[in-house]
């Protein structure tokens, strides 16, 4: 078992932003929002890879003792392997890092396995979903953006759904349906989160969606009740039948 499938299966999980929160009471946004989350999501940035710079490794270990909830970080920089020692010694559970690195990609995935850490493999809009094919026996989650990398506020980019149920079809041909989940960073809107979770993913990524909730209980009972395709094929079937 993997920190991922350890996760309920039957619904869709929460990895919570903490892009989103603010930043001037982060901790304590973290125990408001902790009965909630199923993971906290630290983007990181280094102004190269993408505008702007974004969370730290100190910063991670300052917020380590807060939860128990596992963190997920991904890494949006040029160079992920020279930081995934500072990540997990500060308290990561899960890294990402982006198919774009290439090289280095494969390497820090590797790296990754060999430390026993969970690893995500992350896909911008452009990179087609068979990128993922030669690294599936050592990931335990891909993460599709939906919008462009490092700015807050986008809509969802037309092709995420699509991209989204081609990556979910393609890991199911390939025999690593149960091991491998699908989630969805970027556009998470009320509006989006049905269709991308009827599209098939197991995850998503809210920021605004869940700090700006005027009913956080209520706006988090809705996401984990959203039916997936399967659920969503059976209500159609018995709809057919009666």
């Amino acid at each position: 078992m993997t920190l991922l499938t350890s996760l309920p299966s039957h619904r869709l999980l929460i990895d919570v932003s903490l892009w989103s929160a603010n930043l001037s009471e982060l901790g304590a946004e973290v125990k408001q929002v902790e009965p909630y989350a199923d993971l906290f999501h630290l983007d990181v940035s280094d102004a190269h890879f993408v505008p702007g710079l974004l969370f730290f490794p100190d910063l991670v270990a300052a917020l380590r003792p807060l939860t128990c909830i596992p963190f997920h970080v991904h890494l949006m920089t040029e160079h992920p392997l020279s930081l995934i020692d500072s990540f997990v010694d500060a308290g990561a559970n899960l890294i990402t890092v982006h198919a774009e690195n290439g090289v280095e990609a494969e390497r820090s995935l590797e790296y990754l396995h060999r430390r026993g850490i969970a690893a995500g493999l992350a896909l911008n809009l452009e990179e087609p979903p068979e990128r993922v094919t030669a690294y599936l026996d050592v990931i335990d989650l891909v993460l599709m953006m939906g919008t462009r990398l490092g700015v807050k506020g986008q809509d969802l980019d037309t092709r995420a759904t699509s991209r989204i149920q081609a990556m979910k079809r393609m890991i199911r041909e390939q025999g690593y349906a149960d091991r491998v989940k699908v989630g969805a960073d970027g556009g998470i809107r009320e509006a989006t989160v049905p269709l991308l979770r009827a599209a098939g993913t197991d995850l998503i990524v809210p920021g605004s969606l869940v700090f700006k909730s005027q009913d956080l209980a209520q706006t988090v009972a809705w996401l984990k009740a959203l039916p997936g395709p399967d659920a969503i094929q059976e209500e159609g079937e018995d709809t057919a039948r009666s």
